[in-house]
Order: C-alpha cells, then sequence, then structure tokens
C-alpha cells in the first residue's frame, strides 16, 4: 500500500503526515549550497522535489518484528528487533489462503487452513511465506478498512509457526480480527487473553508478519516467491517494506 494522506488505512490520528516540497518551493535551499548563485540561475527556477514525512513503523505497509509483539519469544529468549530478522525469511516461496468469505471479526482456527490447504491443494514447508487474502483487501482507501476482514488467532498462527513458518501476511489492518470486533467479545467475556492473541503467540514461537498488503486477489494459491525485505531501523519493532511477488518463467 502506499504511504499517502488522509486516507483511511490506519486508526483516526495516527496516520502518516507527508509534506510535499515542490521544485519551485526548494530552488532557496540550493542556493545556500553555492554561495552567489541564485534561483533564477537554475534551470526554470527549479529546486528539488522532496517529501517531509512524519510516521510510524507501522504505517504502510510493513514488517512486524517480534518485538512488536513482547519483549520476549520462543518461551523466554530475548525478542528479535527489525534488524535482527534473518533475511533468508524474507525471501522465500508463497502461498496464498483465500480467507475473503470469513464475516468480519471472524477468528481463523487451525481447522480452517487445514480446509484451505486441502482446497489448494498444498502442503506446507518449512519458511514458505503464508499470506492471508481477507475481506480488509478490497476495501483500502474507504472509511471501513480497518474494521474489515477477519483475523488470525492463536490457534491458526501456531498451526503455521510449529510447522516452520517464520513469515506470514495479511491484506488486513492486523494480524489478529480488527479491533472493533475483539472489543465486542472482551466485553462480554472479560477474557484478555482474546486480545492480540495472534500477536501474543510470537512469545510461544517468534515468528514475524507483514500488515497491510495489497492486489493479494491478483494471486494464485502457489507458484511464485515472495520478497519482503523491511527497511532496517535500529531496535526497531517493524520495518516498512515493499513486498512484491516474483513469478519464474
Amino acid at each position: 500500500m502506499p504511504l499517502e494522506n488522509e486516507v483511511p488505512a490506519d486508526p483516526p490520528g495516527t496516520g502518516p503526515k507527508i509534506e510535499y516540497l515542490r521544485h519551485e518551493n526548494t530552488a532557496k535551499t540550493i542556493c545556500h549550497f553555492f554561495p552567489g548563485l541564485k534561483p533564477e540561475d537554475l534551470p526554470d527556477k527549479e529546486g528539488w522535489a522532496i517529501e517531509l514525512i512524519n510516521l510510524s513503523t507501522h504505517n504502510g505497509t510493513h514488517l512486524d518484528a517480534p518485538w512488536h509483539f513482547a519483549t520476549t519469544m520462543n518461551q523466554g529468549e530475548p525478542a528479535w528487533t527489525i534488524d535482527q530478522v534473518p533475511l533468508e525469511w524474507c525471501f522465500q516461496p508463497g502461498v496464498k489462503l483465500d480467507f475473503r468469505h470469513f464475516p468480519d471479526g471472524y477468528v481463523v482456527t487451525a481447522q480452517d487452513i487445514e480446509v484451505e490447504l486441502e482446497r489448494i491443494g498444498h502442503r506446507l514447508s518449512p519458511l514458505e511465506i503464508i499470506l492471508v487474502n481477507t475481506a480488509a483487501g478490497e476495501r483500502y482507501g474507504l472509511p471501513d478498512y480497518v474494521s474489515k476482514g477477519c483475523g488470525m488467532g492463536r490457534e491458526a498462527t501456531l498451526y503455521l509457526t510449529s510447522r516452520g513458518i517464520r513469515v506470514t501476511g495479511t491484506d488486513g489492518w492486523s494480524w489478529d480480527a480488527p479491533f472493533v470486533h475483539t472489543a465486542k467479545r472482551y466485553a462480554e467475556t472479560e477474557n484478555a487473553g482474546l486480545i492480540w492473541e495472534g500477536h501474543k503467540a510470537g512469545r510461544e514461537i517468534g515468528y514475524t508478519h507483514i500488515e497491510k498488503l495489497h492486489n493479494l486477489e491478483q494471486l494464485p494459491s502457489s507458484g511464485f516467491l515472495v520478497s519482503c525485505f523491511p527497511v532496517k531501523i535500529k531496535a526497531a519493532s517493524a520495518g516498512w517494506c515493499r513486498v512484491v511477488a516474483i513469478f519464474e518463467e
């Protein structure tokens, strides 16, 4: 997904803020570097185009590190930050699970994954990158995007990670079910274990996931590679990434 202003791809007040400096705005800036230079000396009096961005590591399409989920992973080891995630995890064969038919807020189970794998005729292999196509993908840019789609719970997440999966992804705002739906379940049960349960599964088996993917509808179930190398930010909980599906001829 692109980083852009005033698109409801995040909860209100948490989106990016991009200031666009155009060529006509920066001619004087260039002149500061070259004493004696005047804007009219430049072709068409133009400087350079630059953007100033205020954003979090979780705006736009990004890869969450285990550190985002908790301080520990793998039953007590220090959780990795984004600059510690192995690069080999981020370039592997991809598999798409189509869960667009599930209602908003539904929490996917291990059985749901097994049914989908049987439907597409695929058997999981370690380090494959699992991409979850939800109903949220086609709502990007619309007011209900953040609340749209199903989520992956603890059971489904551990089903994948216990089989060697270390990178997963979703076209939803969150790997878990949208907060608005989880909040209703919590109000009914007062069970705090329901909150962020897919993320918190990383405390048991360390893994990473991509959030806010786009165009998963265009992908087949398998037969492609996924490249999702994150921007390397020291000690950070996530890094932005340009996720690309690669087809070999």
